[in-house]
C-alpha cells in the first residue's frame, strides 16, 4: 500500500509576493508488579558501571593521568555550569525526544523517569551503550522524580497513549490525575526549571501544569502547534519543490481539531502566497483552504493508524524547542502560551493555546502580535473558547 499526502491532491499552483514583519508582546504572568520489577531491576543493575561491580571509582584515573605543572601559580577554576534536562515518560515519544536531544549535544546530564522500572532501565542502558558514538552525557534514570533535581528543563511526555481515531481532548481526564502526581514534585525538585509539556491534550495540560507548579506563565510552555506547523510547511514545500525551512506558515490555536491555519501571512522566501493562489485558481475558496488544514490535522491520525503512535517528528520538534530555550536563541516557535488578551480572547480566560512566541533561556520572551484576518481571528477565538470550556471542567 502506498499513500502520500501532498497538496498536489488539491491541484493548486503557487506564486509569490512580499510580506510584513511581526511585533512582539510580553507574555502575561498570570500495570506491572512493582515489587517484582524492582527486584529484577536490582539484579540487572550490576551491568551499569564498574563501580557497581566492586571496582573503586575514587581516583580510578590517577594511574593514567598526571596533573600538569602549574608553575607555582594559583590554579583557577573555569568550570562552566552544567545543563540538565529531565524527560518524564520513557515511552515512544519520550525516548524519541531524549535520543534527539542526546545526539544534538544539548545537555550534560539527561534524567529519565518512568513508572515501569525494567523498561526504564533498559532504555537508559541502551543509550549508555552508544557512549562511544555520542557526546559525553551523563544518563540517569529512576521511577522517583527526585532524580530530576536541579533540572534546567523538565519535559513531560507521560500520559495515556492516544487511541487511533481518539480526539486529543478525550485524553484529558485520564491525564490530569497523573499530572497531580508529577508536576508539584518537579516544581519542588527544580524550582528554577522551565516546564515543557508534550502530553496530550497539550494545551489543557499546559494550563494544568501552570496551575499545579505555581511557576510564572513564561516558564510553562506547551509543545503546541510547533509540529502542526512543520507538517503544514512540509505539505507546502513538497508542492513548491523548495526546502521546508524556506516556507513560513503557522498553525495556531489548539493542537488538535480546532487548530487555525494562518493563510494570510504564509510566505516563501519572504513573498506572500495566498493572493497568487486566488488569482490563479478560481476554485481556491474557503472550502479548499479548509481541505488543506484538515489534511494537516489528519496527518497525525494517519501516522497513528499506520504505526500506532507518533514519535520521530515530535522528537525533533521538541528538541528544537529545547535548543531555542536552553541556548537562548530567541527563535520564533508556535507554542502553547497563556493567551489571555490576545486577538480578542477575554482577559479573564486563562487559556493556553499556540501563538508564535520568541523563546530563550528565561522561557517565553514575547508573543508575536500577528495581523490576522477577521475570519482567522474568529476561528482562533472559537478554538480558545473550546479549550477554556475544557479547563472549566477541572477542579484547579
Amino acid at each position: 500500500m502506498s499513500h502520500k499526502t501532498t497538496i498536489d491532491h488539491f491541484h493548486f499552483h503557487f506564486q509569490e509576493r512580499s510580506t510584513s514583519p511581526l511585533a512582539f508582546h510580553p507574555v502575561s504572568e498570570g500495570g506491572r508488579s512493582r515489587s517484582r520489577s524492582r527486584s529484577r531491576s536490582r539484579d540487572m543493575k550490576k551491568a551499569s558501571s564498574l563501580s557497581e561491580l566492586g571496582f573503586d571509582a575514587e581516583g580510578a584515573s590517577s594511574g593514567f593521568f598526571r596533573p600538569v605543572a602549574d608553575g607555582g601559580s594559583t590554579p583557577t577554576s573555569h568550570r562552566r555550569r552544567l545543563t540538565k534536562i529531565s524527560v518524564i515518560g520513557a515511552g515512544n515519544v519520550g525516548m524519541a525526544i531524549a535520543q534527539t536531544i542526546l545526539t544534538r549535544d544539548m545537555a550534560d546530564e539527561i534524567a529519565l523517569v518512568d513508572a515501569v522500572p525494567d523498561k526504564l532501565r533498559g532504555e537508559m542502558l541502551d543509550l549508555q551503550h552508544a557512549a562511544a558514538f555520542l557526546p559525553r552525557v551523563r544518563l540517569v534514570s529512576d521511577t522517583d522524580l527526585a532524580v530530576t533535581r536541579g533540572s534546567d528543563l523538565a519535559i513531560v511526555t507521560a500520559g495515556a497513549r492516544q487511541i487511533p481515531g481518539e480526539s486529543r481532548l478525550n485524553l484529558l481526564q485520564r491525564n490530569v490525575a497523573l499530572f497531580r502526581k508529577i508536576v508539584p514534585a518537579l516544581a519542588e525538585h527544580s524550582p528554577e526549571a522551565l516546564l515543557l509539556i508534550v502530553s496530550n491534550p497539550v494545551d489543557v495540560l499546559t494550563y494544568v501544569a501552570w496551575k499545579l507548579s505555581g511557576f510564572p506563565a513564561s516558564r510553562v510552555i506547551g509543545s503546541g502547534t510547533n509540529l502542526d506547523s512543520s507538517r503544514f510547511r512540509f505539505l507546502l514545500a513538497e508542492h513548491l519543490q523548495v526546502n521546508a525551512q524556506d516556507v513560513q506558515a503557522y498553525m495556531v490555536g489548539e493542537h488538535g481539531d480546532s487548530s487555525v491555519a494562518i493563510w494570510s501571512s504564509m510566505s516563501v522566501a519572504g513573498m506572500p502566497v495566498l493572493k497568487s493562489l486566488r488569482e490563479s485558481h478560481q476554485s481556491f475558496d474557503e472550502e479548499a483552504l479548509e481541505g488543506i488544514r484538515r489534511a494537516v490535522v489528519d496527518s497525525a491520525y494517519e501516522v497513528i493508524s499506520l504505526k500506532g503512535y507518533t514519535s520521530w517528528a515530535i522528537g525533533y520538534s521538541v528538541a528544537s524547542l529545547a535548543a531555542s530555550l536552553l541556548r537562548d536563541q530567541h527563535r520564533i516557535h508556535p507554542v502553547s502560551v497563556l493567551a489571555s488578551g490576545f486577538h480578542g480572547i477575554p482577559q479573564d480566560h486563562e487559556v493556553f493555546l499556540s501563538l508564535p512566541a520568541r523563546l530563550g533561556r528565561a522561557g517565553v520572551l514575547g508573543v508575536a502580535e500577528m495581523e490576522l484576518t477577521e475570519e482567522e481571528a474568529r476561528r482562533l477565538r472559537r478554538s480558545a473558547k473550546t479549550l477554556w470550556e475544557n479547563c472549566q471542567l477541572l477542579d484547579l
